[in-house]
């Protein structure tokens, strides 16, 4: 388990809902990669998990109450307020987050939020209705417009029998957007301000009959922590994600696709308002010439032949485009002779810049945390060793807009 969070103070305050269950895994995980994490438990959120559960996952005294007299002898939500890098609140509950919104100290948790400059983040956890009213819908436009990070919610079957969007991320998710949110430099946060990013991410699916598709293992990560970096810069970030499981970014709006064709679509669409298209999306390179109407049966036979029809080649059809053309990076992910591979695409597809990196490996590429690349372009070439993706993307981010500006530059000076 990589410490990824180390010596990073968190406060998570926890809100009356059946999502509170999930917060002492939560806790755990973010104990795994080395934070330090208090808990503020609000009354309701006392119903559903109790102080001694927390303390013990935690390692520190979980905090309840604004009236309690050892605690505030020494002004103990100050304190608090102040000793944290980020603040969470997952759950979320609507009411919660009405309180935050209109800038209300009911309580601990409350007061501490206002009595800290810690950047904060919400994980909204409620009845699907709930979560689509009006109300709740405003109150998450004025915390997002106060520069909260707003965690979810998912979609799903509810406690309450309910399906829709409402329940709280599970804990890995949560964990993933803390990393991304947690203690930026001030000078990241605004250097790509203005520069608007198109980035694909995940896997395509290609349905064979109602019930069975071809695919791939890509999980998205890469690409999504690619998007988390931009935005995190202050880029204008633009995803389009096959099916995967994975929260959207904060800050990144995000358009979801399901086959190569319909992310063809939306690449292009998107590409031309775009200053920088990344394809790292693993876009099935076939489908079904037929899509069947009905399930296919097993018959008699030891084989079933396919018709496959080869996809549009989106990275190629981005850079290819003569006007509002963006600067183009692909993505290699191969098993064998990746840098050879990679260099012919660089140049066949005409592409400003390509990842290379091998899948074969099984602690870097599909599926997992980590990843290692070497970026190449034009008359030069990086590597970057084995890192968390999440780190890799802010050095690819790094590297892409940089040789974007000089191609900038260089075609101004040339005008």
């Amino acid at each position: 388990m990589q410490q990824t969070l180390v010596a990073k103070r968190i406060l998570l305050g926890i809100s009356g809902g059946i999502a509170a269950y999930k917060s002492a895994d939560l806790v755990r995980r973010l104990k795994e990669r080395g934070a330090q994490v208090r808990v503020i438990l609000t009354g309701a959120a006392q119903q559903f998990i109790t102080p001694l559960t927390l303390q013990a996952v935690s390692g520190n005294p979980v905090s309840t109450s604004m009236l309690d007299p050892a605690a505030e002898a020494a002004m103990g939500h100050i304190e608090l307020a102040k000793w944290a890098d980020l603040i969470v609140v997952a759950p979320a509950s609507a009411d919660i987050i009405a309180k935050l919104a209109h800038g209300m100290a009911s309580d601990l948790l409350t007061t501490c939020v206002l009595a800290s400059a810690a950047p904060v983040a919400v994980a909204p956890a409620m009845n699907q209705q709930m979560y689509n009213n009006i109300a709740t819908q405003t109150n998450l436009a004025t915390l997002k417009k106060h520069k909260f990070h707003i965690y979810g919610p998912g979609a799903g079957e509810q406690a309450c029998g309910d399906v829709g969007y409402g329940r709280m991320l599970e804990p890995l998710e949560l964990v993933t957007l803390i990393e991304q949110s947690i203690e930026r430099p001030a000078t990241a946060t605004s250097r790509l301000t203005g520069l608007r990013f198109t980035i694909t991410a995940g896997p395509t699916r290609e349905a064979l009959d109602p019930v069975r598709y071809l695919s791939n293992h890509s999980s998205g990560k890469m690409g999504f922590a690619l998007a988390a970096a931009a935005a995190a810069m202050g880029a204008d970030v633009t995803l389009i994600s096959g099916p995967v499981q994975l929260a959207t970014p904060a800050g990144v709006k995000r358009t979801d696709v399901i086959s190569a064709q319909q992310m063809h679509e939306a690449a292009l669409k998107a590409a031309v308002n775009s200053d920088i298209f990344i394809g790292c999306a693993a876009v099935a390179d076939y489908r079904a010439a037929e899509v069947a109407t009905s399930k296919l049966k097993k018959g008699s036979s030891e084989q079933l032949q396919l018709n496959l029809i080869k996809n549009p080649d989106i990275i190629a059809a981005v850079a290819g485009l003569t006007k509002q053309r963006p600067f183009t990076v692909g993505f290699a992910a191969e098993t064998n002779d990746v840098l050879s591979y990679a260099r012919k695409k660089l140049t066949s597809k005409k592409l400003d810049m390509i990842c290379a990196n091998d899948v074969s490996q099984p602690d870097a590429g599909f599926n997992s945390d980590q990843n290692a690349v070497t970026l190449l372009w034009q008359g030069g070439e990086q590597t970057l060793a084995l890192q968390s993706k999440a780190a890799l993307a802010e050095s690819l981010i790094t590297l892409i807009s940089k040789q974007f500006s000089n191609k900038s530059t260089t075609s101004e000076a040339n005008k």
